[in-house]
């Protein structure tokens, strides 16, 4: 769509460092921890197919190219220039990207620098846990629980100083089903006696899970809550936002913002949380990228009952800096066809299309994470 802002990228990731091996890169493409069957590959996904249409020409290769012509180019100007390349061609203006994954990847400010923006950071809480816990684990110094909790909670309103939110996970590590209420001091000690005891360094209890949204939910940062698909460590079902219902409700009063991330093949109950709670916002990312020419039809679905300026444009990208150029590719394709279709049937006029447009693209992002320059279409700001 033309005429939109520098995007706002509110949930990403870095970008590898290396020039990966055609298994590797494929491995990309899809969500699944798995080799492809016998037979198959991921190239041949709606993700696989949206790269070879947007990504080869920015390579100077022609759209559709097979994928060992566009790999072999890859290799030829090698991992910095296509980054660059790619990066540069999004126009995406601020990324906000989760640090919280493990590998060689670029920081937020390294991943901006590529593509001519800024980044910020978002603190993946159960990552900040797990580096906490780390110097308690295996030592005499784990029977001391009170320590890890004061610990713990310095640690996170430490990192609400320079972030611009918070992520949880606990869709991937218990499901969304979490009881709302803050845990008891007790219950909490006797979580991490349990966990640290255990020697176990992944945090899957749910009352750490709870006491974790708690601390950031008391810092005043906006938190983005993992809902919907993701790959094969999760149970789809638990993942679905109406399971957020009774923490949405308990959150409502506190001041800070629920980001639901993804949504995917929930989305309407996503949008239907956004509408109905003036503190949720709903992420149309990666819906858009993994469904690729079929994004038009999910975006407008986002639309039915999402309220215009409770929508917010990501990637969701991870790894290759191709996932950024399709992810940005798709939205603009999808919000001009959505929007432009409406305008041309008298439903909508051609001004409140831009400024929707503006909304969803950036302006609501810098609204909610209180990034400079906040122009969120309507005239609003803070």
């Amino acid at each position: 769509m033309d005429g939109l802002p520098p995007l706002v990228d509110h949930h990403c990731h870095g970008v590898i460092r290396y020039a990966p091996d055609a298994g590797t890169f494929a491995a990309f493409l899809t969500e699944s921890d798995r080799p492809p069957a016998a037979g198959t590959t991921y190239f041949d996904t709606q993700t696989g197919f949206a790269v070879r249409r947007w990504c080869p020409p920015l390579l100077d290769l022609p759209a559709h190219c097979p994928p060992e012509e566009y790999l072999a180019r890859r290799r030829e100007l090698g991992p910095a220039e296509t980054r660059r390349r790619l990066l540069s061609a999004t126009g995406i203006g601020a990324y906000l990207v989760d640090t919280g994954l493990p590998g060689d990847l670029t920081g937020p400010d390294e991943t901006a620098a590529a593509g001519g923006g800024a980044g910020h950071e978002v603190v993946r809480l159960e990552a900040l846990a797990e580096r906490v816990a780390a110097d308690y684990r295996g030592s005499e110094r784990a029977a001391h629980a009170e320590e890890f909790v004061d610990a713990l909670g310095r640690a996170v309103r430490a990192a609400a100083r320079t972030a611009v939110a918070f992520k949880s996970v606990a869709a991937y590590r218990h499901g969304l089903a979490l009881d709302p209420r803050p845990p008891g001091p007790d219950a909490v000690r006797t979580a991490v006696r349990t966990w640290l005891g255990a020697g176990a360094p992944r945090l899957t209890d749910p009352v750490l899970l709870r006491h974790l949204v708690q601390l950031a939910v008391a810092t005043g940062r906006p938190l983005q809550l993992h809902t919907g698909f993701g790959d094969p460590d999760l149970r789809l079902d638990h993942a679905d936002p109406a399971l957020l219902t009774d923490l949405v409700r308990a959150t409502a009063d506190t001041g800070t913002d629920l980001v639901l991330l993804h949504c995917y093949p929930y989305h309407r109950q996503a949008a239907y949380l956004a509408g109905a709670f003036p503190h949720v916002y709903a992420d149309v990312g990666l819906s858009l990228t993994h469904t690729g020419p079929r994004a038009t039809a999910v975006l407008a679905e986002f639309l039915e009952l999402a309220p215009f300026g409770k929508l917010l444009f990501s990637t969701d990208a991870y790894g290759l800096p191709e996932l950024y150029a399709v992810g940005s590719a798709l939205f603009r394709v999808a919000l001009g066809e959505v929007l432009g279709g409406w305008v041309a049937s008298g439903a909508w006029s051609a001004a409140d299309a831009r400024r929707v447009a503006a909304m969803i693209a950036a302006g609501t992002a810098r609204r909610v994470y209180g990034l400079a320059g906040v122009n969120d279409g309507a005239g609003n700001g803070k």
